[in-house]
Order: C-alpha cells, then sequence, then structure tokens
C-alpha cells in the first residue's frame, strides 16, 4: 500500500513521538509514505476562528498537490485529518465555495483526493488480522481505555468509517495488540482543546472528566491517534491531579507507539521517553504479568487436554449414541451471542479468565460458527474445541518470541 503523507505542524514538535511512531508503523505493516512536496500548515483552529475562505484555501492547497500523486492522502493528526475531510466535502458539494476556493489558490481542483485517518487505515485497510500476525510481544493484561476525541468520528457525513457514538475501530486495533480495551463513557468526549490554556478554568475540568471516567471503568492507561489530545491529556494530568485533589497516574500513548512496540520496538525508537507521565514502567508490568498470564493459561490449556484424554480413553469401547445434527436455531443463536458478548461465552467455556481472554483475542467467523455448533450438540466437545484454540494460540506467541 502506498499513501501520500501529509505529516502536519506537530509532527516536528509537540508530536514528534507520533511522526515517529508512525513511521515505524508503516514500515511494519508495508505502508510506503510518500511525503507530500511543499505542504503547508492546514490552519487548525487557528483558520476557521479567523475567516472561512482561508480555512477552506489552506487545506484545499494540500488537498491539490496529492491530487498530483493519485494517491489516498494520510494524515495522522485529528484535527489536520478533520480540516481536510470537511474542505473535502465542501469542494464536491459546494460549487460555488469551490470556485472561489480556486480563485485563491490560482488552481483548478478536481475533487479527487481522499483523506485517510491512521484509524481507518489501520483497522479497516490493513485489518485486526493482519496486524496480528505481525505482534511478536503481546501487550496481555494491559488494560487500555481507547480515546478517539472529538474529531476523529465526528462529523459522520465527512468521516462515515466508524460509529460517531461508540466507535470501535482503535479498540480492534488494540485487541489485535493482545490488550484489553475497556468499555467507557468517555471514549469521544472533547479534552478541553485549546480551552485548556484560554480557559483552564473550563479546560481541566474537561480533562478531569475523561480521566475521572477512565480510571473509575478500570483502565490503566489512555490511547489516542489525536496529538492535542495526548498533549492535553499527558502534559496537563499533573495541573489536574493537582487541582482536584485526586492521582491518576495514567500513561498517555499513541496508538502506532503500541502497535510498533507488540510489534518488537524498543521504547526509545517511537519516542516514549518524551512523555510527561511515565510510560515505560507501566509497559514492562504490563509485559511481566503476560508472562505469568501466558504460562498460567499454558498449564490450565495443558490441564484441560490431559482430562479430555483421560476422558475419551475411558470412553473407548462403550456403545456411541447415535449422533443428532445441531438444531440451525441454537447454532445461531450461538452465534449471535458470541458477537455481542465474547468475554461473556468465552467464560463458559474456560473457567480461568486469563484463558478465556486469549480465546476472545483469536475468535474469528470460523472459530465461532464451530464453537456454536459444538455448544449446541456437546458442550463438552465445545470446551475442548475452545481449549485446543487457546493452545495453539499460546504456542503461536511462544514461537514469535
Amino acid at each position: 500500500m502506498k499513501l501520500a503523507y501529509y505529516p502536519g505542524c506537530s509532527a516536528n514538535g509537540s508530536g514528534i513521538e507520533y511522526r515517529m511512531s508512525m513511521e515505524r508503523t508503516a514500515k511494519i505493516l508495508g505502508i510506503e509514505l510518500q511525503e507530500l512536496e511543499d505542504w503547508n500548515c492546514c490552519g487548525a483552529t487557528s483558520g476557521h476562528n479567523t475567516e472561512k475562505i482561508l480555512s477552506l484555501a489552506l487545506p484545499a492547497r494540500n488537498l491539490a498537490i496529492a491530487e498530483k500523486t493519485g494517491l489516498s492522502m494520510l494524515a495522522p493528526c485529528a484535527a489536520c485529518y478533520s480540516r481536510h475531510r470537511h474542505t473535502e466535502n465542501v469542494i464536491q458539494h459546494d460549487p460555488e465555495m469551490k470556485a472561489k476556493i480556486e480563485k485563491v489558490l490560482d488552481r483548478e481542483l478536481q475533487g479527487t483526493s481522499e483523506t485517510l485517518s491512521v484509524l481507518d487505515v489501520l483497522a479497516n485497510k490493513i485489518g485486526s488480522d493482519a496486524i496480528k500476525e505481525k505482534v511478536n510481544q503481546p501487550l496481555t493484561t494491559m488494560k487500555a481505555a481507547c480515546y478517539y476525541g472529538c474529531l476523529l468520528v465526528r462529523p459522520v457525513e465527512e468521516t462515515g468509517w466508524d460509529d460517531p457514538e461508540d466507535p470501535q475501530t482503535m479498540d480492534r486495533i488494540m485487541t489485535a495488540l493482545g490488550a484489553d480495551a475497556i468499555d467507557w463513557s468517555h471514549k469521544t468526549e472533547c479534552c478541553g482543546a485549546a480551552l485548556v490554556t484560554s480557559r483552564p478554568d473550563v479546560g481541566n475540568r474537561m480533562l478531569y472528566r475523561v480521566l475521572k471516567d477512565a480510571k473509575d471503568s478500570g483502565a490503566e492507561c489512555i490511547v489516542s491517534a489525536c496529538p492535542l489530545c495526548v498533549l492535553n491529556l499527558d502534559m496537563r494530568q499533573a495541573a489536574v491531579e493537582k487541582e482536584y485533589g485526586e492521582k491518576f497516574d495514567l500513561p498517555i500513548y499513541y496508538v502506532t507507539e503500541l502497535l510498533a512496540i507488540a510489534c518488537g520496538d524498543a521504547y526509545k525508537t517511537v519516542g516514549l521517553d518524551k512523555h510527561f507521565v511515565t510510560a515505560d514502567k507501566y509497559l514492562d508490568t504490563v509485559k511481566a504479568r503476560g508472562v505469568e498470564a501466558r504460562a498460567a493459561a499454558e498449564k490450565a490449556a495443558q490441564e484441560a487436554a490431559a482430562k479430555a484424554k483421560e476422558k475419551g480413553n475411558k470412553a473407548k469401547g462403550k456403545t456411541a449414541a447415535s449422533s443428532t445434527e445441531a438444531d440451525p436455531k441454537k447454532v445461531a443463536a450461538f452465534v449471535t451471542a458470541f458477537s455481542k458478548n465474547p468475554d461473556k461465552m468465552a467464560g463458559k467455556l474456560i473457567d480461568d479468565e486469563a484463558q478465556a481472554g486469549i480465546l476472545v483475542s483469536v475468535l474469528d467467523d470460523k472459530k465461532i460458527a464451530k464453537l456454536a455448533k459444538l455448544m449446541a450438540t456437546d458442550i463438552e466437545k465445545a470446551k475442548k474445541g475452545a481449549a485446543a484454540f487457546v493452545a495453539a494460540e499460546l504456542k503461536r506467541q511462544g514461537d514469535c518470541q
């Protein structure tokens, strides 16, 4: 896959670790990035607070450059992505404004450019399965709150690749990395953006609510794909803790940092040493817990396999009861249950929590169909099948390491 690449203004400053990890992630996943020649600032908040035509002309110039490459354009920054997507929409649906923009730029716009976000590329263009194949240092036991912020998935008429209220793309990516993406209510709430500077009395309260909900929901870290969100939550977390008298100690990561690390990169390679809230100690804890969890799950799987073998040996020589076909309605019901609540269904088949988590991480349509059919006919066989899937995944992880 080859993409035009718009790094944006934060890439060499406040979001330098985003650029470092984005470019490493692209290399790991085989994405060729062609940086736009002579790109300019998208205008961000300053542009559309100053003059409408300016706010459109700035990103339109980048889109015109991208059109010449014939490639879709990757804009990692959420604000850059939002401004370019909005301008695309205007160019395609407002002929009068399109003409004004072309006059300002003194160039014709075809309206063929497509701006992509990091999450759209990773989850929908590359896919969770392909990402998972690259993972050799899974983030097992990590409890992450996936924070989309207010710009990546809204407005839906300009994005449209994820649910605007309960997006799941980053959650799927984190699950592919071996982490537990927790369910929480503030995943698309605003972090306060520039208000934390101009109106800290308002902005800090917004940051507090995001941090508070993440912590109360069981998160041990927050993952984002927006440089401003990361900057606010990371740099200003200590000030928020002081103001509200509550300790959060939540490391803030870019999703690209964690992807590269889960695929074997060193912390410093992706800029982890540039964070304000210490970010490496938690990852060390995750790694240590992951080793313990995988060892416990492997032991449990071996014990389950031994019990199954023993039971099978006892059953030998007995007259087998005539088999019956699974009821299609029951099978369909179990498939639906797996889709809606995979954690609960995995718990029915495997008692050990860590082992059940591994089962959830490997489930795909084929495995779900097989387990659903077994559950509709013989729950013990379904448990054996689940144990076999877990054992296979543990062997794969062991081979990778």
